[in-house]
Order: C-alpha cells, then sequence, then structure tokens
C-alpha cells in the first residue's frame, strides 16, 4: 500500500487558478468513480473547498503520475502551467498533511472549524460512492480523531477568527457603525451562516438573505431575522445595502458589472462594499474596477485574519506537537495491520495444507492402512511442506551472500545452536 495526497490549495495556488480547478458537489460522483478506475489506484477521496482541491489515494506503486494526468485530463488544464501550482505527498507525508488540515492548521484562518466538517463530508462522499476502503477509511478516521484531539486538549479554536470573521471585520474597519448599514448575503452554508452571526451581533438588522434553494435561505433569514430572496430576486436588495457577502457553489459568477453598476446607479454612487468569499469567484473581477465599489477576494482577507491570530498562536504550536505525535501513532497501527495481514495469509496457507494432508490421511484410514504409518506419513509431510520454502529462500539467501536476511530467518524462526 502506498498512499498520495496531491493537489493546490491557498498555500499553493491564488484564487484564479484555485477556481479552475474546482470540482462541484454534482461532478464528484463521477470524478470518485473515474479517479478510482485508473488501474494504480485502489481507493480515492476528493476535498474540493473555496480554498483546496485535494485528492487522497491508496495507490499500487510510488508513482504520482496516472493520478497526475488524470487531473489535467479532467479538468482539463494545461499540464506546463498548472504544474508549477501543485503539491505532492507521499505515504507519511499524507498523514501529517491531513492530520494538519482536519485541524484547521493548514487553514487560510489558523484554527477555523468549518474545514473538519467539509473533511467529513467528503469522505462520506467517497464511502458513498464506494471509493474508500482498508485503506484510506483508517487514515481518514485517524486524522478526525487527531482533531478532535486538537480542539479538546488546546485553545485553538478560543477566539472567533474565520473567514466569515474576517469578512465582518473588513465591513467595519470600511463603515465604522455597522447598525447604520444594511447587508445582502448570497448563499446559505455555514460560513454565510457564521458571516449573519457576525453581523447580527455588530447590530445589522436590514439583512438579506439569497439563496438558489429559497427554503434554506429561509431557514438562515428565520434564525437572524433576517428577509429571505431568490437569487433571482437580489437586484433590488443590492441597491438598498452597503454590505455584500458571497459563498455560494455556482461554477459560474452570480454578480456582474452591469448588475452593479445599475445598483451604483440607484443608489446614487453610495460606497458598497463586496466580500466574494466562493471559489469560483461569485463576482465578476471588472466590478472591482468600478468607482464607490470595494471588491475583495477571499484571498484579500489574510492581511484582515492575521490581525487576529496571536492569540491562537501558542495554542498551533501545542497542536503541531499532537499531530506529530498522531502520525507517529498512526504509522505504527499501520506497520502492526500489515504484520497482521502476513499473519493472516500464513495461517490461511497453513491451515489450507493441514486440511489437505488430513483428508489424505483420514482417506488411507478409511482404506485400512495402518494407523501408525498413516500418522508418521501425515507428520512427515506437514513437516516438509512447512519447512520446504523457508530453508530454500534461506538456500538462495546464503548462495546470494545475503546475510541481512539470514539473520531475520534465524530470528524470525527462533533457530538457536545446540549447546554441546
Amino acid at each position: 500500500m502506498s498512499l498520495l495526497a496531491l493537489g493546490l490549495n491557498h498555500h499553493t495556488a491564488p484564487v484564479d487558478i484555485r477556481e479552475r480547478v474546482a470540482i462541484g458537489d454534482e461532478q464528484l460522483p463521477n470524478a470518485l468513480l473515474a479517479l478510482q478506475n485508473l488501474p494504480a489506484v485502489n481507493e480515492a477521496t476528493i476535498v474540493s473547498t473555496c480554498n483546496r482541491t485535494e485528492i487522497y489515494c491508496g495507490m499500487q506503486g510510488n508513482d504520482p503520475s496516472p493520478v497526475l494526468h488524470w487531473l489535467h485530463h479532467y479538468l482539463d488544464l494545461q499540464q506546463p502551467h498548472f504544474s508549477d501550482y501543485l503539491f505532492r505527498h507521499t505515504d507519511r507525508d499524507v498523514v501529517h498533511h491531513l492530520m494538519r488540515v482536519c485541524s484547521g492548521l493548514d487553514s487560510l484562518v489558523v484554527g477555523e472549524p468549518q474545514i473538519l466538517g467539509q473533511m467529513k463530508q467528503a469522505y462520506s462522499n467517497a464511502s458513498a460512492a464506494g471509493t474508500v476502503g482498508s485503506e484510506l477509511t483508517p487514515l481518514f478516521q485517524s486524522a478526525f480523531s487527531a482533531a478532535k484531539l486538537v480542539r479538546t486538549d488546546t485553545e485553538i479554536g478560543s477566539s472567533p477568527v474565520s473567514v466569515a470573521f474576517a469578512a465582518v471585520s473588513l465591513a467595519k474597519q470600511i463603515f465604522t457603525d455597522l447598525a447604520k448599514h444594511g447587508a445582502l448575503l448570497i448563499g446559505a452554508g455555514d460560513t454565510m451562516r457564521l458571516a449573519a452571526q457576525h453581523l447580527v451581533a455588530q447590530g445589522v438588522t436590514d439583512t438579506y438573505i439569497a439563496n438558489r434553494t429559497l427554503e434554506r435561505a429561509s431557514i438562515l433569514a428565520e434564525e437572524v431575522g433576517g428577509e429571505s430572496l431568490a437569487l433571482s430576486d437580489i437586484g433590488d436588495a443590492l441597491a438598498k445595502v452597503d454590505i455584500v457577502i458571497t459563498a455560494t457553489g455556482s461554477s459560474l459568477p452570480i454578480l456582474g458589472k452591469g448588475a452593479i453598476e445599475k445598483a451604483l446607479k440607484a443608489r446614487r454612487y453610495r460606497p458598497m462594499l463586496i466580500v466574494d468569499i466562493a471559489v469560483p469567484r461569485d463576482v465578476e473581477p471588472e466590478v472591482g474596477d468600478l468607482d464607490s465599489i470595494f471588491l475583495y477576494s477571499v484571498d484579500d482577507l489574510q492581511g484582515v485574519i492575521e490581525t487576529n491570530l496571536q492569540s491562537r498562536q501558542a495554542a498551533a504550536e501545542q497542536a503541531e506537537e499532537i499531530i506529530r505525535n498522531e502520525v507517529e501513532q498512526f504509522q505504527r497501527k499501520a506497520r502492526a495491520r500489515t504484520a497482521t495481514d502476513s499473519i493472516r495469509l500464513y495461517r490461511d496457507n497453513v491451515k489450507t495444507l493441514q486440511a489437505d494432508l488430513l483428508a489424505k490421511a483420514q482417506s488411507q484410514l478409511a482404506a485400512g492402512q495402518d494407523p501408525n504409518e498413516v500418522l508418521q506419513h501425515f507428520a512427515h509431510s506437514l513437516t516438509n511442506k512447512m519447512m520446504h520454502e523457508p530453508t530454500a529462500q534461506m538456500r538462495i539467501a546464503a548462495e546470494n551472500s545475503d546475510q541481512e536476511l539470514l539473520r531475520a530467518a534465524k530470528k524470525l524462526l527462533n533457530i538457536r545452536h545446540r549447546s554441546s
């Protein structure tokens, strides 16, 4: 078994690259099956969020090129260009990386809790597609356990630092008293729920929630005392609000330059802040060229986030130590699983040999042969057959001067010199 992690994230690629390789929810089942159908791939999981698209595989061998070629072909990428942004990890490094991701240590906002839910959903998607088993299941379960330890044993999640919090903090820097300004949230997922809660905490009362599914928008709007809208009805809301935060799973922009120009005219060009957390982006980049518009992408929030991370630094160092210990524990368990499989196979082989020889002995007894001769023949045959392969391999090792294998054989078979 060999583990492989391959992909890109906010550390390796800017948002305009990440949005090109995002894999939507509707694509995931087919993508997982196509990936697992590669001859070199035993199991596969795909993680696709606003900050990362990462592939985890149980492989036959250590060559990542089949998965790399599949990724470029499936997403129709130009290989020389995108290869510069990809990271690759194997075996132990995969374990370390996945545990850091699940614990929030690899996130844009260190310690943010949403990533663990996203990773669990990615694993659930792969499980539903039948693309995980004895290789990736222990890996992900160990990573989830490590993340729980980090949350329980450190203060990494004690202060409200998240992309949603950073977006609202940015709004407060621009407008100061948010209670005087209305907000439009496009999307109804966990990030939008957090953003809505932070806005309400800042005194915002005029809040509109727009979503492709009106029912989900209504649920969130009821939670925060806002008003729900269908995506097709956001034009009027754009003219009323000063703050727009958007994070949908759309593959195409939801807000174009024309719609924003129309809203600006209706609001007599009062300033508007638009924070686009989505990847792919929900807002056409050209919107940022308009006067009176402050447009920020998820990457632009980094500066805001950095100022809020000081309290988490010591906790992050503690978390890294926990991760190192958990990696070691996983490696030990993985080695034990390998030994267990070998032991099981060896026992099965011996049991099959025993059953064959026993059946032959029983047949000889039924035919009236001398029981003592039958027992002696059974013992002789069983001993010879069990000794044949080890002694043959030891003879070959001696001929090849393979002293390491000979020493291992003596230890494994408990071979000792008789004292005279």
